[in-house]
């Protein structure tokens, strides 16, 4: 019976004549295999072309960042000139190259991630990244004319804190459990806080809003504290996975406990006699943790929730 199967013929139209021969049964499996493994080669090499093209990207991007460093470094005109005993010039110089650092370092890993991660990691990215162009500056300004750079600060967090706090929406949504609703939350929250802020520490408005402006920035925080850790982030983050939630949380803890150093330097900033050295240092080492830190908690949620999706399959 199994010599008949093998030996069962089947009657095709050669290519060559135009009339038809006879074909055993195996050797059409055999074709439709081999037309399998074609069409999987094919796959594979597609595959292997997007992966490479990703990472040429991601290599022209990093070098384009490093001459743009370059360029920058190259740039001062010789008057302002970092002093060794100049702790805050110090710390403008360390926080700006671990932005940058923390900038190509996210663009590298964004490959390393599954598709629905690599908006957050990019995000990631274009936080530290806009924070080492602002810190160029801030730096370059502080070297020049020894003043801090407040304004230039605030136009940095204006655009960084609200894609800071988008994070955790775009976290949510990579694991399907996200809303609308909480984005425009977290978001406007954020230019409330950023705004008064401002309007307090500069001095822009009369002296007797600085306070009450201050104060509705705080209260602007504290609601996305709740939000984070009490609120609807917090119901729906509670379905992910063990890393995920484990990233989740330490962001949190990171917008906790972080960013209660800028409250504390508003105060240190009041006063008739500030000292704003101590000021622009604690304002620089937040600035490095916050960012910097708040990106490697994506970076692992990321990773963690991809191994976890290749395990499973």
């Amino acid at each position: 019976m199994e010599h008949m199967k093998n030996s069962f013929l089947k009657a095709v139209r050669t290519p060559e004549c135009g009339r038809f021969r006879p074909v055993k049964v195996s050797e059409i499996l055999l074709s439709r295999k081999n037309t399998v493994f074609y069409i999987l080669s094919q796959k594979e090499n597609i595959l292997m072309k997007k992966s490479n093209l990703n990472r040429t990207s991601s290599l022209i991007l990093v070098g384009t960042l490093s001459l743009l460093a370059i360029g920058n470094v190259s740039a001062t005109d010789g008057n302002g000139v970092l002093e060794s005993d100049d702790m805050v010039g110090v710390s403008f110089w360390l926080a700006t190259a671990m932005m940058l650092a923390s900038t190509v370092f996210f663009i590298l890993e964004r490959n390393n991630v599954a598709a629905k991660w690599k908006t957050s990691m990019t995000v990631a990215a274009l936080v530290t990244g806009v924070a080492w162009y602002h810190y160029t500056y801030m730096r370059e300004h502080w070297e020049m004319t020894g003043e801090s750079p407040l304004v230039m600060r605030y136009i940095d967090w204006l655009i960084t804190v609200p894609l800071q706090v988008s994070e955790f929406y775009l976290i949510l949504a990579a694991i399907g459990a996200a809303s609308a609703i909480l984005f425009w939350k977290l978001f406007g929250a954020s230019i409330v806080m950023l705004v008064a802020g401002f309007l307090a520490e500069s001095g822009e408005l009369d002296d007797g809003l600085t306070y009450p402006l201050f104060a509705v920035g705080v209260l602007a925080w504290l609601y996305i504290i709740y939000e984070l850790w009490a609120g609807e982030a917090k119901e729906k983050v509670s379905t992910a996975s063990e890393g995920t939630q484990f990233a989740f949380k330490a962001m949190a803890g990171i917008l906790t406990v972080g960013w209660a150093i800028y409250p504390l330097g508003f105060m240190m900033g009041q006063g008739n006699d500030p000292d704003m050295n101590a000021l622009n240092i604690l304002y620089n080492i937040a600035d490095v943790v916050n960012k910097t830190a708040f990106g490697m908690m994506v970076w692992y949620a990321a990773t963690m929730d991809t191994k976890a999706s290749s395990s499973e399959e």
